[in-house]
């Protein structure tokens, strides 16, 4: 019985990759889709995990020294959507004055938008708010409007912030990879690292969120699983 359907399903692009993989042994090949498929949804479990304690974290500190009646999210003043103007290089390498600050302003209208405009609630916009845009706010264009003042107090004293970007960034990047469904054996990405990033992190804002994780997680049984 002919196997074609494998690439009407996957695509045969897809599925090729899994067949480089497996040198040309399809039935290889679709036993490690699957175990893509098992071990995104895995990494998935913990990573939503690590997004709702990094965002009610971050919530915490900034809200406990925010200094305005109206929550930091919904206030004008803001720097989540306060103008950030950085020189950047542009076309044939001239300079523009750029405000990098206009994607997370945009998300914080979206979301607020989605919440009930004038009747949204904190809590309400927080839950809207992407992934993507916890992780700008540690940002080398952030360290003076949030990190300095906010969040550097969800850490452990003396925690570098480019060091926290970067475990976030992979985090971010694994997970949008997760969400377009692409394949976690090629590519610079690295899971299992990308996962020790996760739950470092995760240790350092939520030691005890950390510790459930830990011991709930099914990520290196899945990764060690691998066909």
């Amino acid at each position: 019985m002919s196997d074609r359907w494998v690439e009407a399903w996957l695509s045969a692009p897809r599925f090729q990759r899994y067949l480089k993989i497996s040198s040309g042994d399809r039935e290889r090949a679709l036993a490690l889709y699957e175990w893509n498929v098992e071990t995104s949804q895995v990494l998935m479990h913990d990573i939503a995990h690590f997004e709702v304690a990094l965002r009610n974290v971050y919530d915490a500190v900034i809200s406990d020294n925010w200094p305005h009646k109206t929550h930091w999210l919904l206030h004008p003043q803001s720097p989540v959507v306060m103008p950030i103007w950085r020189n950047t290089a542009g076309s044939q390498g001239i300079k523009r004055h750029t405000d990098v600050n206009i994607q997370t302003r945009n998300k914080v209208k979206t979301a607020i938008k989605r919440s009930g405009s004038h009747q949204a609630s904190p809590g309400k916009v927080i839950a809207e708010l992407s992934f993507g845009f916890w992780r700008h706010l540690t940002t080398k264009a952030m360290e003076k409007p949030m990190w300095v003042p906010y969040l550097h107090e969800a850490f452990p004293s003396g925690t570098d912030r480019a060091d926290i970007d970067k475990d976030i960034k992979i985090v971010n990047d694994l997970r949008n990879r997760i969400a377009h469904h692409e394949s976690l054996l090629t590519g610079a990405l690295d899971p299992a690292e990308a996962h020790k990033s996760l739950m470092h992190c995760l240790e350092l804002i939520a030691p005890q969120v950390h510790a459930y994780v830990a011991a709930k997680s099914k990520v290196e049984t899945a990764l060690k699983a691998k066909p």
